[in-house]
């Protein structure tokens, strides 16, 4: 299960909503070994494009890099959905590269009927998609 605070869920989706109508990406970053989202790393989408996400890759660098001197690790890796549901795609599941992350799909269409945006959780290893509870917390 995801638990993460009110304030990364609408920092992630106000990302989303922002960025609409490309696609959204980014890091929530947590203390290595708690798996606890803590910081919210908007990323810029280097695609630029409604259906695909790319990280540049100076910038992934420097996440990493700063991350390694926090004593980080990426607990979340969120990017959105502006058109189809929130599931991870074919491209998705090849990108996800961090077995012990939570990956976040935030679908800015109204897929379902429910509203303008679905929240959805996966954990994704070695190609095998798993979704998973997302609880909302005012504060850890």
């Amino acid at each position: 299960m995801l638990t993460l605070t009110q304030a990364l869920y609408d920092q992630i989706v106000a990302h989303a909503r922002a960025d609409h109508p490309d696609e959204a990406c980014g890091v929530v970053a947590g203390p290595a070994g708690t798996g606890r989202p803590e910081r919210f790393v908007p990323m810029l989408n280097a695609a630029r494009s409604p259906t695909f996400y790319e990280f540049d890759s100076q910038d992934l660098l420097k996440l990493y890099r700063e991350m390694d001197d926090r004593d980080e690790e990426p607990v979340i890796v969120y990017h959105s959905h502006t058109a189809t549901e929130a599931y991870p795609s074919r491209t998705d599941v090849t990108y996800a590269n961090e077995p012990g992350a939570h990956y976040v799909l935030v679908s800015t269409a109204d897929t379902d009927g429910l509203g303008d945006f679905q929240f959805r959780s996966y954990r994704i290893v070695d190609g095998v998609i798993e979704e998973e509870e997302v609880e909302v917390v005012p504060a850890y």
